[in-house]
């Protein structure tokens, strides 16, 4: 059969086949520790649960307008004037299945076949393939960790073509949780605006910062910065909601009309439900929300301290998301069971089956010489996790 190139060329997601894989073995009864989840442990809070049994007692279980509806949509704007410094009208926003679909749209909605996006590295897996499925063509930046791989403006200057049509900004970064500076995005804006870029702007991990650092939005630099961009966020993470699938974006009107056609035909509203409980989610009270950002940075600070006492590992830092990036290269070209490791790819298949620990190998992101461990899990689950790691580090000769 001929079926489609562009699905052929479209890579799966590495971090969704190890994490299933990891769910597999644990269903089997095997005693799998994983690193692997983009998912608060928690459970999602319980006003937010009463909102979405009242809405289903209701009756509220209609489609919706694609785009949302509208009180969710006030309720968006409200919070992105209250947290980001942003005033958009509800006709500006898109409500999608998950960020992810919010990501979707916007591509769809801006590139045409051959557009080239930048994305720095290491980026989440789904940007290029994203990319791809618009007919776009993914331009990989190769950051420097000395920059906690951030964009510089000279690496931005060496990669603009004349095909070049928009690039993505991840702040808290999946997978190194590196945040941009108010003076790091003034620039890039200004460099979006020399070269009339879009800036697609993914927000989705704004609330999980530590260290009193500050989350700013791009669009909020300047009206030129607000005009040329779409923020991509969503209540998956902060809200621990990842199974509602809640996300949403906000940009100029005529983007945001191209957003809601696109996805008008792929999927319609998201469902109803999910959306009155997001209006609380929104409007509601936040102590669960602190309670669980707090136990995130105590679980961070364990990991940061716990991983710089094992030899011949060094470590990302990260300032916000729930993940560090751990560099295994001195590993490399160490042997277990006559099985020499060669690449992140090779240590997390090799871990898992000695130890049944579940990490993602950094190649899915782009930097191979790392892999990425979630403490998005319990503080018993990170010590016997790292435990099994450091036991199995001391095997490899």
């Amino acid at each position: 059969m001929n079926l489609s190139n562009k699905a052929k060329e479209i890579n799966p997601s590495i971090t969704l086949e190890i994490t299933a894989k990891a769910k597999e073995l644990k269903e089997l009864g095997v005693d799998v520790v994983s690193f692997g989840a983009g998912e608060p442990d928690f459970n999602t809070p319980e006003n937010i649960i009463e909102a979405a049994i009242k809405a289903m007692k209701d009756g509220k279980t209609k489609y919706t307008p694609t785009s949302g509806i509208l009180d969710l949509r006030k309720a968006i704007c409200k919070k992105l004037n209250k947290d980001n410094d942003l005033n958009y009208e509800p006709n500006q926003i898109v409500v999608s299945t998950g960020a992810k679909q919010s990501l979707a749209n916007a591509f769809t909605a801006i590139l045409n076949k051959g557009d080239e996006v930048i994305i720095a590295t290491p980026y989440w897996v789904s940007y290029p393939e994203l990319i791809k499925l618009s007919d776009g063509v993914p331009v990989i930046l190769k950051t420097i960790k000395e920059n906690d791989y951030k964009y510089t403006i000279n690496e931005l200057r060496s990669s603009i073509t004349r095909n070049t049509k928009a690039i993505v900004i991840n702040s808290p970064n999946n997978p190194t949780g590196s945040i941009y500076t108010k003076e790091e995005l003034f620039e890039i804006a200004e460099f979006a605006k020399e070269n009339n870029l879009i800036i697609i702007s993914d927000e989705i991990y704004e609330k999980l910062i530590y260290d009193n650092e500050k989350h700013i939005s791009i669009a909020s630099i300047s009206e030129d910065a607000y005009n040329r961009t779409i923020v991509i966020n969503g209540l998956s993470k902060a809200y621990a909601m990842t199974g509602w699938r809640i996300g949403y974006s906000a940009c100029n009107k005529e983007i945001a009309k191209l957003m809601s056609s696109v996805q008008s035909h792929v999927t319609s509203n998201i469902n109803s439900i999910s959306q009155y409980a997001a209006i609380e989610a929104l409007s509601g009270p936040k102590e669960s929300i602190n309670i669980m950002i707090k136990e995130f940075e105590k679980r961070r600070n364990y990991m940061i301290n716990r991983l710089k006492q094992i030899n011949d590992l060094s470590i990302i830092e990260p300032k916000g998301a729930f993940y560090i990036m751990i560099c295994i290269d001195k590993y490399y070209n160490k042997s277990i069971n006559n099985e020499k490791i060669k690449s992140s790819l090779d240590f997390s298949k090799s871990i898992l089956e000695e130890e049944k620990v579940a990490v993602i190998p950094g190649v899915a992101f782009g930097l191979d010489n790392y892999i990425r461990l979630s403490y998005a899990t319990s503080m018993e689950i990170i010590e016997e996790g790292l435990n099994r790691l450091e036991r199995y580090l001391k095997k490899l000769k």
